[in-house]
């Protein structure tokens, strides 16, 4: 995927992080980086750890305790492992939701230098299923910092939960499993031939200045933030959940039904909201999802069902209001 400029509209400046030193230790067999940075003012300016680079190996008990495995990130620091919601037949506004384009839980784990693990998720539910998952959660230890809705009108009600937790990552996963156990989440399935996305793919790709991906028949763009992001002392990657996620489903003839979610800093949430509604698009959610990041982060659900190529053009504009780049 190749990287693109955007011009920015209502964009702040932020300091950026200055790494000051790096050191080598050996984990788990492998010889993994450690490098820590600080900001040269505001609440920055604690040491901040960054995730070192991981292999599959490194997380085989964490795949066991799960149940299913999952897939590094491109850079080899991110761990995540989705549990799409394919047993729920969910409708939005008239439109059937695949599980790929709203209904995806999935924890992601990262690794650092001092040996701790952090994780990140969101876990799908239905109303039925949030007061046990809860339960189970906190009994794990597992913390939930969000819970709100993805979606417009739809039934069944449907929820979201954000998790978080540091330590061993096999026993965060046991805790995960534990309250994935409360919920009809499906096993893990054999990987399959994503079906052809029925729109006109190289339109949207040219109005969004980037190429997209065939997600199970969903058509999907990621975007990352172009300044760190942390929680406590740790940097947070955008394969966290920290990102911009863009995502198309065809409803035929041209036409398709957008949802995803807008990662902003306070100072762009209304120069992204003002975008989103020049075009028609719909604001479902403004929130946060995590509890202590640093710069604070807003969370900005969207809808609407038009002509594709049309509405990524309008998202495109949203885009450039927001300090974005498209991910690796």
């Amino acid at each position: 995927m190749h990287t693109v400029s955007f011009p920015r509209v209502g964009r702040i400046r932020t300091t950026g992080l200055v790494a000051i030193a790096a050191l080598v230790t050996a984990s788990g067999g492998s010889g993994m980086a450690t490098a820590y940075a600080a900001d040269g003012d505001g609440p920055h300016q604690d040491r901040l750890l960054r995730p070192v680079a991981t292999s599959e190996a490194d997380w085989k008990a964490t795949a066991q305790a799960l149940g299913r495995s999952g897939k590094l990130s491109t850079d080899h620091t991110v761990y995540r492992v989705g549990f799409p919601r394919a047993d729920l037949k969910v409708t939005s506004k008239g439109v059937p939701v695949k599980a790929g384009f709203a209904l995806g839980s999935y924890a992601a784990f990262a690794r650092y230098g001092d040996g701790q693990s952090m994780m990140m998720g969101d876990l799908v539910v239905t109303e039925d299923e949030v007061g046990k998952v809860t339960d189970a959660l906190q009994a794990a230890g597992i913390s939930q910092t969000a819970l709100h809705k993805h979606l417009p009108a739809h039934e069944p009600p449907v929820w979201w939960t954000h998790i978080h937790a540091m330590g061993d990552p096999a026993t965060i996963a046991r805790g995960i499993r534990a309250a994935l156990d409360q919920t009809a989440t499906p096993p893990a399935s054999a990987p399959s031939s994503p079906p052809p996305i029925d729109l006109d793919t190289a339109g949207i790709d040219a109005a969004l200045g980037t190429k997209g991906t065939n997600d199970g028949g969903v058509y999907k763009f990621t975007f990352a933030r172009l300044e760190d992001v942390s929680s406590g002392n740790r940097v947070t990657p955008a394969g966290m959940g920290v990102s911009t996620g863009l995502n198309f489903q065809p409803t035929g003839g041209g036409k398709a039904a957008i949802n995803g979610d807008f990662v902003m800093t306070a100072p762009e949430v209304q120069n992204v909201i003002r975008a989103l509604r020049r075009g028609g698009i719909d604001i479902v959610e403004l929130h946060n999802h995590t509890l202590d990041d640093q710069p604070r982060m807003f969370y900005m659900h969207f809808w609407a069902v038009d002509d594709a190529v049309k509405l990524a053009r309008t998202l495109h504009q949203a885009v450039a209001a927001s300090d974005i780049k498209p991910a690796a």
